[in-house]
């Protein structure tokens, strides 16, 4: 993702030399050629993300579009109160991009792992948040962040889901994709993880449960258009996130069907349960250990569709004569 990342904004600043990008000393073979094609357009501020993000609102404020760049939780968690006080506040085009979201430095132990910055950001007023889950997306969501106003959140990770455009697609901040149909359940799912829902939902396939899936890339402002209609038109929903179920994406889906009425008929959320991960090792080995892996997910939403059924059963041999209508 990252290389498509860097591709794209490269593209961008060859023509609006307002782009800029701040990297926190990372990105050494990747952001070279950026630097050598746009200098005027680049700073390496060195392992001092506070300042980067004072510096990224300064530049901001004066008519730049600033891009900072680092790895896991450094653009984020350790600059938060920057990014409150100085871009949130004052709604600077800012767009904060981690090349570490979920497990993607999960052999660099704990404090690379990304798992709280979805809640964490989508709380701060004015940010757009966005988790790509392929290149297409990332290409398209580097571009949009450019275009719009006020503080951005670009969540990127090692992973990349194996899709290619249709003919003529569209993106928009704010609008999910349909990647596949289905009426037995919708996934809604963000980020990178999209690769092993696409293998569960072959799974599932073969156990005859057709699942559609919506990538919402974009978790705020959620297309809450897209999630209702998958929940009057399909059995159940569930989220898939590289992140703790409290406040990512699977907590805004809940919220807004909730607060609109718009129940589903069954509800799971995937994702870190047991909060902080002490444990060490590569993005699919943490992916299995929680259960975040394609057989994982597949088994549980089986678990699901099963104990729908029944009670499906049981209540049609409670009320014989009532409509299915539940």
């Amino acid at each position: 993702m990252r290389n498509a990342f860097i591709k794209k904004l490269s593209l961008l600043a060859e023509k609006d030399p307002r782009i800029f990008l701040i990297t926190g000393d990372l990105g050494f073979g990747v952001l070279e050629e950026f630097a050598r094609c746009s200098p005027r357009q680049y700073l390496n501020v060195g392992v001092a993300e506070q300042n980067m993000t004072g510096i990224a609102t300064g530049l901001a404020l004066e008519g730049r579009i600033v891009y900072t760049y680092s790895i896991g939780n450094f653009p984020t968690l350790r600059c938060l109160e920057q990014l409150r006080n100085d871009a949130c506040y004052h709604g600077a085009n800012v767009n904060v991009v981690s090349i570490g979201g979920g497990f993607s430095y999960g052999a660099l132990g704990f404090s690379h792992h990304a798992t709280e910055d979805l809640s964490i950001l989508r709380s701060l007023p004015g940010m757009t948040v966005m988790a790509p889950c392929d290149t297409w997306e990332v290409e398209e969501a580097t571009s949009a962040l450019s275009q719009k106003s006020g503080v951005g959140y670009l969540r990127l990770d090692k992973s990349s889901a194996p899709l290619k455009p249709k003919e003529g697609e569209v993106f928009h901040i704010g609008k999910s994709r349909c990647v596949r149909e289905g009426n037995d359940l919708t996934f809604v799912v963000a980020g990178g993880i999209l690769e092993e829902v696409l293998k569960a939902s072959e799974l599932l396939k073969a156990e005859g449960i057709e699942a559609r899936i919506l990538s919402m890339h974009t978790i705020k402002p959620l297309d809450t258009e897209a999630l209702f209609e998958a929940v009057r038109t399909s059995e159940g929903i569930v989220t898939v996130e590289e992140h703790t179920i409290e406040g990512g994406l699977g907590g805004a889906v809940a919220e807004s069907c909730l607060e609109a009425g718009v129940v589903p008929r069954f509800f799971y959320r995937f994702g870190l349960r047991q909060g902080f991960s002490s444990l060490i090792g590569s993005q699919a080995y943490m992916r299995r250990l929680y259960g975040l892996d394609a057989e994982a997910i597949a088994k549980r939403v089986k678990e699901l569709v099963s104990e729908r059924d029944a009670q499906k059963i049981h209540r049609l041999e409670r009320f014989p004569n009532a409509q299915e209508n539940f």
